[in-house]
Protein backbone atom coordinates (compact mmCIF):
# COMPACT_ATOMS: atom_id res chain seq x y z
CA UNK A 1 0.00 0.00 0.00
CA UNK A 2 1.50 3.30 -0.80
CA UNK A 3 1.45 5.59 2.16
CA UNK A 4 1.63 9.47 2.64
CA UNK A 5 3.10 12.27 5.69
CA UNK A 6 -0.82 11.81 7.43
CA UNK A 7 -0.25 7.68 7.80
CA UNK A 8 2.33 8.55 10.73
CA UNK A 9 0.38 11.03 12.50
CA UNK A 10 -2.76 8.25 12.79
CA UNK A 11 -0.81 5.56 13.55
CA UNK A 12 -1.83 6.13 17.30
CA UNK A 13 -5.55 6.23 16.24
CA UNK A 14 -6.14 4.34 13.44
CA UNK A 15 -9.78 4.78 11.84
CA UNK A 16 -12.12 1.59 12.89
CA UNK A 17 -11.73 -0.92 9.49
CA UNK A 18 -15.75 -1.34 10.81
CA UNK A 19 -16.46 2.13 9.75
CA UNK A 20 -17.36 2.98 13.33
CA UNK A 21 -16.33 6.69 14.41
CA UNK A 22 -14.33 6.34 17.67
CA UNK A 23 -11.42 8.14 19.36
CA UNK A 24 -10.64 11.52 17.33
CA UNK A 25 -7.37 10.73 15.60
CA UNK A 26 -4.32 13.06 16.57
CA UNK A 27 -1.31 14.11 16.05
CA UNK A 28 0.66 14.05 19.63
CA UNK A 29 4.74 14.13 20.63
CA UNK A 30 5.12 11.05 22.38
CA UNK A 31 8.20 10.85 24.55
CA UNK A 32 11.39 8.88 23.34
CA UNK A 33 10.15 5.98 25.55
CA UNK A 34 6.95 5.17 23.75
CA UNK A 35 8.30 5.87 20.24
CA UNK A 36 9.26 2.60 19.70
CA UNK A 37 5.53 1.14 20.79
CA UNK A 38 4.49 3.60 18.38
CA UNK A 39 6.12 2.74 15.46
CA UNK A 40 6.13 -0.77 15.79
CA UNK A 41 1.85 -0.46 16.12
CA UNK A 42 2.27 1.62 12.90
CA UNK A 43 3.83 -0.96 10.90
CA UNK A 44 1.56 -3.65 12.27
CA UNK A 45 -1.30 -1.35 10.92
CA UNK A 46 -0.09 -0.71 7.81
CA UNK A 47 0.59 -4.42 7.15
CA UNK A 48 -2.92 -5.05 8.41
CA UNK A 49 -4.46 -2.70 5.95
CA UNK A 50 -2.11 -3.46 2.95
CA UNK A 51 -3.25 -7.18 3.66
CA UNK A 52 -7.10 -6.90 3.72
CA UNK A 53 -8.74 -7.88 0.02
CA UNK A 54 -12.18 -7.43 0.93
CA UNK A 55 -12.35 -4.16 1.40
CA UNK A 56 -11.32 -0.58 0.41
CA UNK A 57 -9.06 0.93 2.97
CA UNK A 58 -7.50 4.75 2.01
CA UNK A 59 -6.55 7.87 3.05
CA UNK A 60 -8.27 11.71 1.74
CA UNK A 61 -5.74 14.30 2.18
CA UNK A 62 -8.60 17.72 3.52
CA UNK A 63 -9.31 18.46 -0.20
CA UNK A 64 -10.51 15.34 -0.71
CA UNK A 65 -7.70 13.70 -2.79
CA UNK A 66 -6.76 10.39 -2.93
CA UNK A 67 -3.42 9.82 -0.80
CA UNK A 68 -2.74 6.17 -0.18
CA UNK A 69 -4.43 2.94 -1.68
CA UNK A 70 -4.56 -0.71 -0.51
CA UNK A 71 -4.89 -4.15 -2.41
CA UNK A 72 -8.90 -4.30 -1.56
CA UNK A 73 -9.30 -0.57 -3.00
CA UNK A 74 -7.32 -2.16 -6.23
CA UNK A 75 -9.50 -5.06 -6.59
CA UNK A 76 -12.80 -3.07 -6.15
CA UNK A 77 -12.44 0.21 -8.21
CA UNK A 78 -9.68 -1.29 -10.65
CA UNK A 79 -7.27 1.61 -10.22
CA UNK A 80 -3.53 1.20 -9.45
CA UNK A 81 -2.11 2.97 -6.57
CA UNK A 82 -0.35 5.19 -9.54
CA UNK A 83 -3.25 6.09 -11.43
CA UNK A 84 -5.38 7.02 -8.55
CA UNK A 85 -3.38 9.04 -5.87
CA UNK A 86 -3.53 12.33 -6.19
CA UNK A 87 -7.09 12.62 -8.07
CA UNK A 88 -10.14 13.69 -6.23
CA UNK A 89 -12.55 10.98 -4.40
CA UNK A 90 -15.30 12.22 -7.30
CA UNK A 91 -13.94 9.78 -9.89
CA UNK A 92 -15.54 6.88 -7.45
CA UNK A 93 -19.00 8.59 -7.66
CA UNK A 94 -22.03 8.23 -10.91
CA UNK A 95 -22.14 11.57 -12.82
CA UNK A 96 -24.73 12.39 -11.42
CA UNK A 97 -23.92 12.36 -7.78
CA UNK A 98 -21.03 14.60 -9.21
CA UNK A 99 -23.58 17.28 -10.43
CA UNK A 100 -25.36 17.01 -7.32
CA UNK A 101 -22.05 17.86 -5.39
CA UNK A 102 -22.28 14.86 -3.26
CA UNK A 103 -18.86 14.44 -2.65
CA UNK A 104 -18.62 17.49 -0.97
CA UNK A 105 -21.33 17.06 0.83
CA UNK A 106 -19.78 13.42 1.96
CA UNK A 107 -16.78 15.26 3.44
CA UNK A 108 -18.95 17.96 4.72
CA UNK A 109 -20.76 16.17 7.12
CA UNK A 110 -17.47 13.74 8.37
CA UNK A 111 -15.90 17.11 9.12
CA UNK A 112 -19.13 18.33 11.34
CA UNK A 113 -20.04 14.93 12.67
CA UNK A 114 -16.92 12.98 12.48
CA UNK A 115 -17.83 10.19 10.54
CA UNK A 116 -20.26 9.41 7.29
CA UNK A 117 -22.01 6.25 5.89
CA UNK A 118 -23.45 5.34 2.99
CA UNK A 119 -24.88 3.36 0.37
CA UNK A 120 -24.93 3.53 -3.07
CA UNK A 121 -24.12 3.40 -6.39
CA UNK A 122 -20.28 3.84 -7.31
CA UNK A 123 -17.74 3.68 -10.12
CA UNK A 124 -15.32 1.13 -11.27
CA UNK A 125 -12.09 2.38 -13.59
CA UNK A 126 -13.81 0.60 -16.54
CA UNK A 127 -17.19 2.43 -16.17
CA UNK A 128 -18.75 -0.42 -14.71
CA UNK A 129 -21.12 0.15 -11.50
CA UNK A 130 -21.01 -1.89 -8.48
CA UNK A 131 -23.10 -1.25 -5.00
CA UNK A 132 -20.80 -0.21 -2.21
CA UNK A 133 -20.88 0.58 1.64
CA UNK A 134 -18.76 3.65 2.64
CA UNK A 135 -17.60 4.91 6.04
CA UNK A 136 -15.56 8.26 5.48
CA UNK A 137 -13.80 9.34 9.19
CA UNK A 138 -12.45 12.67 9.69
CA UNK A 139 -9.04 12.79 10.92
CA UNK A 140 -7.98 15.59 13.10
CA UNK A 141 -4.40 17.25 14.79
CA UNK A 142 -4.20 18.21 18.45
CA UNK A 143 -5.81 21.63 18.05
CA UNK A 144 -8.72 19.76 16.30
CA UNK A 145 -8.11 20.83 12.89
CA UNK A 146 -9.09 18.40 10.20
CA UNK A 147 -5.84 16.77 8.63
CA UNK A 148 -7.42 14.04 6.21
CA UNK A 149 -10.01 11.17 5.71
CA UNK A 150 -10.04 7.39 6.60
CA UNK A 151 -12.56 5.67 3.95
CA UNK A 152 -13.46 2.87 3.78
CA UNK A 153 -15.35 0.88 1.16
CA UNK A 154 -16.78 -2.76 1.45
CA UNK A 155 -18.37 -3.91 -2.47
CA UNK A 156 -21.98 -5.28 -1.86
CA UNK A 157 -23.22 -6.15 -4.89
CA UNK A 158 -23.53 -9.58 -5.06
CA UNK A 159 -25.29 -9.43 -1.28
CA UNK A 160 -27.47 -7.09 -2.63
CA UNK A 161 -28.56 -9.16 -5.74
CA UNK A 162 -28.81 -12.24 -3.51
CA UNK A 163 -31.36 -9.98 -1.44
CA UNK A 164 -33.41 -8.86 -4.26
CA UNK A 165 -33.39 -13.02 -5.57
CA UNK A 166 -34.56 -13.74 -2.24
CA UNK A 167 -37.21 -11.52 -1.71
CA UNK A 168 -38.61 -12.85 -5.72
CA UNK A 169 -37.99 -16.36 -4.10
CA UNK A 170 -40.25 -15.36 -0.49
CA UNK A 171 -43.09 -13.77 -3.45
CA UNK A 172 -42.95 -16.65 -5.62
CA UNK A 173 -43.19 -18.94 -2.25
CA UNK A 174 -46.10 -16.97 -1.27
CA UNK A 175 -47.87 -17.52 -4.58
CA UNK A 176 -46.87 -21.19 -4.38
CA UNK A 177 -49.11 -21.50 -1.35
CA UNK A 178 -51.49 -19.34 -2.30
CA UNK A 179 -51.79 -22.24 -4.63
CA UNK A 180 -51.89 -24.77 -2.33
CA UNK A 181 -54.33 -23.44 -0.09
CA UNK A 182 -56.95 -23.15 -2.95
CA UNK A 183 -55.97 -26.43 -4.16
CA UNK A 184 -57.33 -27.59 -0.51
CA UNK A 185 -60.23 -25.99 -0.71
CA UNK A 186 -60.81 -27.80 -4.11
CA UNK A 187 -60.22 -31.37 -2.24
CA UNK A 188 -62.72 -29.96 0.26
CA UNK A 189 -65.61 -30.18 -2.59
CA UNK A 190 -64.40 -33.10 -4.02
CA UNK A 191 -64.77 -34.92 -0.81
CA UNK A 192 -68.14 -33.05 -0.84
CA UNK A 193 -68.92 -34.08 -4.30
CA UNK A 194 -67.94 -37.50 -3.74
CA UNK A 195 -70.26 -38.45 -1.00
CA UNK A 196 -73.03 -36.73 -3.20
CA UNK A 197 -72.52 -38.68 -5.53
CA UNK A 198 -71.89 -42.02 -2.88
CA UNK A 199 -75.98 -40.87 -2.19
CA UNK A 200 -77.15 -40.01 -5.41
CA UNK A 201 -75.85 -44.03 -6.75
CA UNK A 202 -77.70 -45.44 -3.75
CA UNK A 203 -80.83 -43.93 -4.93
CA UNK A 204 -80.61 -44.38 -9.00
CA UNK A 205 -80.47 -48.41 -7.54
CA UNK A 206 -83.41 -47.93 -5.62
CA UNK A 207 -85.10 -46.00 -8.20
CA UNK A 208 -83.97 -48.95 -11.18
CA UNK A 209 -85.86 -51.75 -8.80
CA UNK A 210 -88.83 -49.85 -7.43
CA UNK A 211 -89.43 -48.46 -11.08
CA UNK A 212 -88.99 -50.36 -14.02
CA UNK A 213 -91.07 -49.11 -16.47
CA UNK A 214 -89.41 -45.63 -16.01
CA UNK A 215 -86.67 -46.78 -18.43
CA UNK A 216 -86.07 -43.21 -19.80
CA UNK A 217 -85.20 -41.70 -16.69
CA UNK A 218 -83.15 -44.21 -15.20
CA UNK A 219 -80.86 -43.92 -18.49
CA UNK A 220 -80.86 -40.14 -18.08
CA UNK A 221 -79.49 -40.67 -14.60
CA UNK A 222 -76.92 -42.75 -15.70
CA UNK A 223 -76.06 -40.46 -18.12
CA UNK A 224 -75.43 -38.18 -15.21
CA UNK A 225 -73.74 -39.95 -13.23
CA UNK A 226 -71.25 -40.60 -15.82
CA UNK A 227 -70.33 -37.12 -16.09
CA UNK A 228 -70.23 -36.95 -12.34
CA UNK A 229 -67.69 -39.43 -12.32
CA UNK A 230 -66.05 -37.62 -15.24
CA UNK A 231 -65.57 -34.41 -13.35
CA UNK A 232 -64.27 -36.38 -10.28
CA UNK A 233 -61.41 -38.02 -12.06
CA UNK A 234 -60.79 -34.05 -13.23
CA UNK A 235 -60.98 -32.67 -9.68
CA UNK A 236 -58.71 -35.89 -8.46
CA UNK A 237 -56.12 -34.49 -11.65
CA UNK A 238 -56.20 -31.06 -10.51
CA UNK A 239 -55.50 -32.25 -6.77
CA UNK A 240 -52.52 -34.28 -7.66
CA UNK A 241 -51.19 -31.24 -10.14
CA UNK A 242 -51.86 -29.60 -6.47
CA UNK A 243 -49.66 -31.78 -4.55
CA UNK A 244 -46.74 -31.87 -7.02
CA UNK A 245 -46.56 -27.85 -6.50
CA UNK A 246 -46.90 -27.92 -2.80
CA UNK A 247 -43.73 -30.15 -3.17
CA UNK A 248 -42.07 -27.69 -5.62
CA UNK A 249 -42.70 -25.30 -2.59
CA UNK A 250 -41.21 -27.13 0.25
CA UNK A 251 -38.09 -27.66 -2.48
CA UNK A 252 -37.82 -23.67 -3.02
CA UNK A 253 -38.59 -23.30 0.98
CA UNK A 254 -35.05 -26.07 1.79
CA UNK A 255 -33.38 -23.67 -1.03
CA UNK A 256 -34.30 -20.29 0.80
CA UNK A 257 -33.72 -21.42 4.11
CA UNK A 258 -29.95 -22.70 2.84
CA UNK A 259 -29.08 -19.10 0.70
CA UNK A 260 -30.13 -17.39 4.09
CA UNK A 261 -28.20 -19.64 6.58
CA UNK A 262 -25.19 -18.84 3.88
CA UNK A 263 -25.50 -15.41 4.17
CA UNK A 264 -25.55 -15.11 7.83
CA UNK A 265 -22.63 -16.95 8.14
CA UNK A 266 -20.59 -14.59 6.37
CA UNK A 267 -20.92 -11.78 9.14
CA UNK A 268 -20.66 -14.14 12.09
CA UNK A 269 -17.25 -15.15 11.06
CA UNK A 270 -16.71 -11.30 10.66
CA UNK A 271 -17.54 -11.22 13.99
CA UNK A 272 -15.01 -14.16 14.94
CA UNK A 273 -12.14 -12.89 13.51
CA UNK A 274 -12.37 -9.21 14.71
CA UNK A 275 -13.01 -10.78 17.90
CA UNK A 276 -9.77 -13.22 17.61
CA UNK A 277 -7.72 -9.93 16.72
CA UNK A 278 -8.81 -7.92 19.89
CA UNK A 279 -7.71 -10.66 21.63
CA UNK A 280 -4.75 -10.86 20.24
CA UNK A 281 -3.89 -7.29 21.29
CA UNK A 282 -3.89 -5.67 18.10
CA UNK A 283 -5.84 -2.89 18.89
CA UNK A 284 -3.90 -2.56 22.58
CA UNK A 285 -3.50 -4.39 25.80
CA UNK A 286 -6.62 -5.56 27.06
CA UNK A 287 -8.15 -5.34 30.89
CA UNK A 288 -9.10 -8.60 32.61
CA UNK A 289 -13.01 -7.48 32.31
CA UNK A 290 -12.23 -6.65 28.33
CA UNK A 291 -11.35 -9.67 27.69
CA UNK A 292 -13.71 -11.73 29.78
CA UNK A 293 -16.39 -9.81 27.95
CA UNK A 294 -14.88 -10.89 24.51
CA UNK A 295 -14.38 -14.12 25.36
CA UNK A 296 -18.80 -13.96 25.88
CA UNK A 297 -19.02 -12.50 22.35
CA UNK A 298 -16.85 -15.57 20.89
CA UNK A 299 -18.39 -18.18 22.39
CA UNK A 300 -22.12 -16.86 21.85
CA UNK A 301 -20.62 -16.40 18.07
CA UNK A 302 -19.61 -19.89 17.56
CA UNK A 303 -22.74 -20.96 19.26
CA UNK A 304 -24.90 -18.94 16.52
CA UNK A 305 -22.43 -20.28 13.95
CA UNK A 306 -23.05 -23.85 15.00
CA UNK A 307 -26.64 -23.29 15.02
CA UNK A 308 -26.92 -21.73 11.30
CA UNK A 309 -24.49 -24.83 10.38
CA UNK A 310 -27.08 -27.17 11.26
CA UNK A 311 -29.90 -25.46 9.35
CA UNK A 312 -27.85 -25.28 6.35
CA UNK A 313 -26.73 -29.09 6.88
CA UNK A 314 -30.18 -30.12 7.45
CA UNK A 315 -31.30 -27.69 4.32
CA UNK A 316 -28.40 -29.34 2.12
CA UNK A 317 -29.81 -32.52 3.40
CA UNK A 318 -33.70 -32.41 2.85
CA UNK A 319 -32.61 -30.76 -0.88
CA UNK A 320 -30.36 -33.75 -1.61
CA UNK A 321 -27.51 -31.87 -2.56
CA UNK A 322 -25.50 -33.80 0.38
CA UNK A 323 -22.26 -36.07 -1.07
CA UNK A 324 -20.25 -37.95 0.85
CA UNK A 325 -16.81 -39.40 0.24
CA UNK A 326 -16.95 -43.13 1.19
CA UNK A 327 -13.93 -44.53 1.33
CA UNK A 328 -12.64 -47.21 4.28
CA UNK A 329 -12.04 -45.70 7.30
CA UNK A 330 -10.43 -47.37 11.01
CA UNK A 331 -12.26 -46.74 13.28
CA UNK A 332 -9.89 -45.87 16.03
CA UNK A 333 -8.18 -42.76 15.29
CA UNK A 334 -11.87 -41.33 14.86
CA UNK A 335 -12.83 -42.18 17.74
CA UNK A 336 -9.18 -40.77 19.21
CA UNK A 337 -9.86 -37.39 17.15
CA UNK A 338 -12.98 -36.95 18.59
CA UNK A 339 -12.08 -37.32 22.07
CA UNK A 340 -9.32 -34.92 22.13
CA UNK A 341 -12.24 -32.38 21.79
CA UNK A 342 -14.78 -34.14 23.47
CA UNK A 343 -12.58 -34.99 26.78
CA UNK A 344 -12.23 -31.30 27.67
CA UNK A 345 -15.65 -30.34 27.72
CA UNK A 346 -16.26 -33.35 29.94
CA UNK A 347 -13.73 -32.12 32.55
CA UNK A 348 -15.24 -28.36 32.19
CA UNK A 349 -18.88 -30.07 33.37
CA UNK A 350 -16.96 -32.33 36.22
CA UNK A 351 -17.51 -35.24 34.24
CA UNK A 352 -15.60 -38.59 33.86
CA UNK A 353 -14.85 -39.28 30.30
CA UNK A 354 -14.04 -42.60 28.97
CA UNK A 355 -12.84 -43.75 25.70
CA UNK A 356 -12.64 -47.68 24.98
CA UNK A 357 -9.76 -49.09 22.46
CA UNK A 358 -10.83 -50.28 19.13
CA UNK A 359 -9.58 -53.41 16.95
CA UNK A 360 -7.49 -52.53 13.89
CA UNK A 361 -10.17 -54.30 12.11
CA UNK A 362 -12.60 -51.96 12.81
CA UNK A 363 -12.89 -50.85 9.28
CA UNK A 364 -15.77 -49.12 8.29
CA UNK A 365 -16.87 -48.18 4.62
CA UNK A 366 -17.85 -44.69 5.23
CA UNK A 367 -17.58 -40.59 5.22
CA UNK A 368 -14.73 -39.81 7.89
CA UNK A 369 -15.48 -36.65 8.21
CA UNK A 370 -19.27 -37.07 8.68
CA UNK A 371 -18.75 -40.16 11.14
CA UNK A 372 -17.00 -37.76 13.25
CA UNK A 373 -19.71 -34.72 13.18
CA UNK A 374 -21.95 -37.79 14.09
CA UNK A 375 -20.06 -38.90 16.84
CA UNK A 376 -19.27 -34.91 18.08
CA UNK A 377 -23.46 -34.31 18.39
CA UNK A 378 -23.86 -37.23 20.16
CA UNK A 379 -20.94 -36.84 22.62
CA UNK A 380 -22.01 -33.07 23.05
CA UNK A 381 -25.81 -34.28 23.64
CA UNK A 382 -24.42 -36.67 26.91
CA UNK A 383 -22.18 -34.63 28.27
CA UNK A 384 -25.43 -31.49 28.31
CA UNK A 385 -27.64 -34.05 29.77
CA UNK A 386 -25.45 -35.75 32.11
CA UNK A 387 -25.40 -34.42 35.71
CA UNK A 388 -22.24 -33.73 37.22
CA UNK A 389 -20.06 -36.27 38.35
CA UNK A 390 -21.30 -38.94 36.15
CA UNK A 391 -19.67 -40.69 33.20
CA UNK A 392 -19.82 -40.68 29.51
CA UNK A 393 -18.09 -43.41 27.13
CA UNK A 394 -17.49 -43.98 23.60
CA UNK A 395 -16.68 -47.80 22.66
CA UNK A 396 -16.94 -49.92 19.56
CA UNK A 397 -17.93 -53.45 18.40
CA UNK A 398 -17.63 -54.99 15.58
CA UNK A 399 -19.57 -57.54 14.13
CA UNK A 400 -19.34 -59.90 10.29
CA UNK A 401 -21.04 -56.72 8.26
CA UNK A 402 -20.62 -53.65 10.66
CA UNK A 403 -18.94 -51.67 12.95
CA UNK A 404 -20.70 -50.31 15.68
CA UNK A 405 -19.93 -46.89 17.82
CA UNK A 406 -21.49 -46.97 21.19
CA UNK A 407 -21.96 -43.38 23.19
CA UNK A 408 -23.15 -44.05 26.65
CA UNK A 409 -24.02 -41.89 29.47
CA UNK A 410 -25.45 -41.87 33.13
CA UNK A 411 -28.04 -39.02 32.83
CA UNK A 412 -31.34 -38.91 33.25
CA UNK A 413 -32.77 -40.73 30.57
CA UNK A 414 -35.40 -40.27 27.95
CA UNK A 415 -39.23 -41.24 28.41
CA UNK A 416 -39.92 -44.43 26.43
CA UNK A 417 -42.47 -42.21 24.49
CA UNK A 418 -39.74 -39.68 23.38
CA UNK A 419 -37.27 -42.25 22.09
CA UNK A 420 -38.11 -41.73 18.97
CA UNK A 421 -39.24 -38.14 18.91
CA UNK A 422 -35.73 -36.86 19.58
CA UNK A 423 -34.35 -37.49 15.75
CA UNK A 424 -37.30 -35.61 14.33
CA UNK A 425 -36.33 -32.14 13.16
CA UNK A 426 -36.73 -28.93 15.20
CA UNK A 427 -38.23 -31.38 18.13
CA UNK A 428 -36.36 -30.79 21.16
CA UNK A 429 -36.84 -33.13 24.08
CA UNK A 430 -35.77 -31.88 27.50
CA UNK A 431 -34.52 -35.10 29.85
CA UNK A 432 -35.93 -33.71 32.79
CA UNK A 433 -37.62 -30.58 33.55
CA UNK A 434 -35.36 -28.34 35.22
CA UNK A 435 -33.18 -28.48 32.30
CA UNK A 436 -33.27 -25.92 29.24
CA UNK A 437 -33.28 -27.02 25.52
CA UNK A 438 -30.53 -25.23 23.36
CA UNK A 439 -30.25 -25.39 19.94
CA UNK A 440 -32.51 -25.60 17.17
CA UNK A 441 -33.37 -29.83 17.67
CA UNK A 442 -31.38 -30.70 14.65
CA UNK A 443 -28.62 -31.97 16.11
CA UNK A 444 -29.81 -35.90 16.28
CA UNK A 445 -31.81 -35.46 13.01
CA UNK A 446 -29.08 -34.77 10.66
CA UNK A 447 -27.02 -37.30 12.90
CA UNK A 448 -29.11 -40.08 11.87
CA UNK A 449 -30.16 -38.88 8.00
CA UNK A 450 -26.05 -38.54 7.76
CA UNK A 451 -25.44 -42.36 8.95
CA UNK A 452 -28.51 -43.75 7.00
CA UNK A 453 -27.07 -41.40 3.35
CA UNK A 454 -23.91 -43.45 4.50
CA UNK A 455 -25.78 -47.34 4.52
CA UNK A 456 -26.01 -46.97 8.42
CA UNK A 457 -28.55 -46.31 11.26
CA UNK A 458 -28.45 -44.75 14.37
CA UNK A 459 -30.75 -46.11 17.57
CA UNK A 460 -31.08 -45.66 21.55
CA UNK A 461 -32.25 -47.01 24.36
CA UNK A 462 -32.59 -45.25 27.47
CA UNK A 463 -33.79 -46.41 30.97
CA UNK A 464 -35.38 -43.35 33.08
CA UNK A 465 -32.33 -42.55 35.75
CA UNK A 466 -30.29 -44.28 34.98
CA UNK A 467 -28.97 -43.19 31.47
CA UNK A 468 -29.01 -43.64 27.76
CA UNK A 469 -26.93 -45.29 24.88
CA UNK A 470 -26.96 -44.27 21.30
CA UNK A 471 -25.43 -47.01 18.67
CA UNK A 472 -24.39 -45.93 15.64
CA UNK A 473 -24.46 -48.80 13.03
CA UNK A 474 -21.91 -48.44 9.73
CA UNK A 475 -21.59 -50.65 6.88
CA UNK A 476 -17.87 -52.35 6.54
CA UNK A 477 -17.88 -52.59 3.27
CA UNK A 478 -19.76 -51.02 0.10
CA UNK A 479 -23.67 -50.79 0.08
CA UNK A 480 -24.38 -49.19 -2.94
Amino acid sequence: MNSFPLAESMSAHPPDLAGRPGTPHTVTDRKNSQRSTSNGDADLYRLLVASVVDYAIFLLDPAGNVASWNEGAQRIKGYSADEIIGRHLSAFYPEEDVARNKPAHVLGVASREGHYEDEGWRVRKDGTRFWANVVVTALRDDAGEIIGYAKVTRDLTERRRATEQALEDARRIAAQEAARATAEARAEELATLAKALEVQTREARAANEELELQVEEAQALSEELEQTNSQLLSAMQDAEDARAIAEHANRAKSDFLAAMSHELRTPLNAIGGYTDLLLMNVRGNLTEEQRTDLERLRRNQQHLLGLINDILNFSRIEAGHLTYELAPVQMGPVMEGVSVFIAPQAQARGLQYEQSSCSEDAVAYTDRTKVEQILLNLLSNAIKFTPDGGRVTLSCNVESDFIFLLVRDTGVGIEPDQLEAIFEPFVQVGRDLTHSAEGTGLGLAISRDLARGMGGDIVVTSELGKGSTFTVRLPRRETR
